[in-house]
């Protein structure tokens, strides 16, 4: 069988798979079809800026370009914020400085990547938030006043905890930072948290941020998924359990199944008329130190794939249903290659883009991938 064979019978087994999950549970966003047989975004190693810390000339994505958030920018054209790592530090998950770049595509498919970095730790007032990992791992959606709002995690290696940042833009080119989420000097300073996306209705052709029961809501959290509420979309509070007074968990790893050592937020979650549905991305098990519960033996262990939940839109913290099979998972060779060689389909951007859903992840922690759905509901 040749290479490209092998990649066609790839991509129908995946669309097999998730038409089957689709056909049980009618809520479900899909079935997704990658577009095409490679990466879309990849790094650049001659792309460079003046670091503003270091004053250095910085390769500032020269070595992964992953974990995309998407967005339709002003113009009407794909937008896509994506983390890129440098070179420096050391050689493993976490070892190098991240820093966001934005790419434009008129098509979704074809991106012209910005020659330098959007977000990015600085001299500011987030510099003890993010130095000196920097920042990672964006989501974005549209305010209804038309201001894109961005969660993404700030990193200060070795300094601190991480935890989720909010910032804001007209332009999705400049930013301002509004600090940690779940803000400073309070109750959650020493709280490790990241992965966070808001809750989104679909109108006029956006992901919009709307508001349910007179707030609006976030979905965050690796290892276990949690609830928080905002009146403004920049100051959070976590939604508490009653008897432990802790955040609440609405979503946890499955024994069995592609999410087995744990789901993790994937991107903004969508209002539908069926109820909220979020997709995220979720971890087989190792079987090591804590990820105790038995993985799919089918995966790879460690493996990240795509899922999706359905939660009630009386009660956004209430389960109705997950899907029992991933939606989308690593079987290209792009996505079980480079940095993360377990395979992974990290999604984190979604955007409705000329009658269907796109939908952008990271692949194997080194590029940038797609997939695309029928948009029928």
């Amino acid at each position: 069988m040749s290479v490209r064979q092998a990649l066609g019978w790839g991509l129908v087994l995946v669309a097999l798979t998730t038409a089957q999950t689709m056909a049980a549970q009618a809520w479900v966003i899909g079935p997704w079809v990658r577009p095409t047989s490679g990466p879309v975004i990849v790094p650049d190693k001659t792309a460079s800026f003046t670091d503003p810390i270091t004053k250095q000339k910085t390769y500032w994505e020269a070595l992964h370009t992953f974990n995309p958030a998407a967005a339709i920018a002003p113009d009407g054209k794909v937008a896509v914020v994506f983390r890129a790592e440098d070179a420096s530090g050391v050689d493993a998950i976490g070892g190098h400085v991240s820093r966001l770049g934005l790419a434009l595509s008129k098509n979704g498919l074809e991106f012209k990547v910005q020659p330098t970095p959007v977000l990015y730790m600085e001299n500011d007032a987030q510099k003890a938030n993010e130095y000196e990992g920097g920042v990672e791992d964006p989501r974005i959606v549209m305010a209804p006043d038309g201001t894109y709002v961005m969660t993404y995690t700030q990193y200060p290696r070795g300094h601190g905890p991480y935890r989720v940042g909010i910032a804001t833009s007209k332009d999705l080119e400049t930013w301002t930072k509004w600090g940690p989420a779940f803000g400073m000097g309070k109750d959650y300073d020493s709280l490790m948290y990241k992965s966070a996306g808001i809750l989104t209705k679909l109108r006029n052709g956006r992901l919009t941020a709307v508001k349910l029961h007179g707030k609006y809501w976030m979905y965050w959290g690796e290892i276990q998924v949690r609830l928080a509420t905002s009146e403004d979309l920049i100051h959070w509070t976590p939604v508490l359990d009653a008897a432990t007074k802790q955040p609440e968990v609405v979503l946890k790893a499955r024994a069995g199944h592609f999410d087995s050592a744990f789901p993790e937020v994937g991107p903004p979650p969508v209002l539908t008329r069926r109820g909220i549905v979020l997709l995220y991305n979720g971890k087989n098990s190792t079987g090591k130190g804590t990820e105790t519960l038995a993985g799919d033996p089918a995966m790879a262990p460690g493996a990240y794939s795509v899922g999706e939940a359905l939660f009630s839109r009386a009660e956004p913290g209430r389960l109705l249903e997950r899907t029992e099979t991933p939606v989308l998972t690593p079987t290209m060779p792009y996505e079980r290659s480079g940095q993360y060689a377990a395979g992974t389909t990290f999604a984190e951007g979604l955007v409705a883009f000329e009658g269907q859903w796109m939908l952008y992840y990271g692949a194997a922690d080194s590029m940038v991938g797609v997939a695309r759905a029928a948009m029928t509901r």
